[in-house]
């Protein structure tokens, strides 16, 4: 069972009215994704007193040759089952962007779109970041590369390797992103839900 985010009410010092707290948990699951059709990156990296750790990282992969609808299910099947294995706190996703190419722009909305329907289904909160929030969060960078990104990443989370393929590293740093940064407000909004 996952620790709950715990809202307290105390008197605040200097306004002299209750004010909410919210303490983060001791241990935070967070799913990373990054969308794709055919190649779809996930990452589930906990957040504990100690730092921060990668449980598990790589891709769901789907056949081009398959029509559209299949190939979504597909990815609808693997990743509920990732969500149901995992049980993640939350989830991190890459915000759709405008690509010069639309047809990579269709496929990758698709995806999200069935991740997005996976996270709702499993009672999961999800949070978007940017492709340059990520890359700001975990790099100091918003036009990090991907490979500074991965370097990054591996060095964070105490890998052995940089993390391969792509996908599955850029999912490890939007779990991260999350983590550095989502958490604070994810926090602000659970306590202003207890009210």
């Amino acid at each position: 069972m996952r620790v709950p985010t715990i809202v307290s009410q105390h008197t605040g010092a200097f306004l002299g009215r209750a004010t909410p707290v919210a303490y983060a948990p001791k241990h935070m699951f967070v799913l990373g994704i990054d969308p794709g059709l055919a190649v779809c990156g996930y990452a589930v990296v906990e957040k504990t007193a100690a730092g921060e750790r990668a449980i598990t990282a790589g891709v769901v992969r789907t056949d081009r040759d398959q029509p559209v609808a299949s190939r979504l299910a597909e990815l609808h099947r693997d990743l509920g089952a990732i969500v149901q294995e995992q049980e993640p706190d939350v989830m991190a996703i890459e915000q759709v962007f405008t690509n010069r190419n639309l047809m990579t722009a269709i496929s990758v909305g698709r995806a999200s779109g069935v991740a997005l329907l996976v996270a709702a289904q499993a009672g999961i909160p999800v949070y978007e970041y940017t492709p340059s929030a990520v890359k700001a969060a975990v790099a100091g960078y918003g036009k990090a590369t991907k490979d500074q990104i991965r370097y990054i990443v591996a060095s964070r989370l105490k890998l052995r390797a940089r993390p391969e393929p792509a996908d599955a590293a850029d999912a490890l740093a939007i779990a991260l992103c999350h983590l550095q940064g989502g958490v604070g407000r994810q926090h602000l909004e659970q306590a202003g839900r207890a009210k």
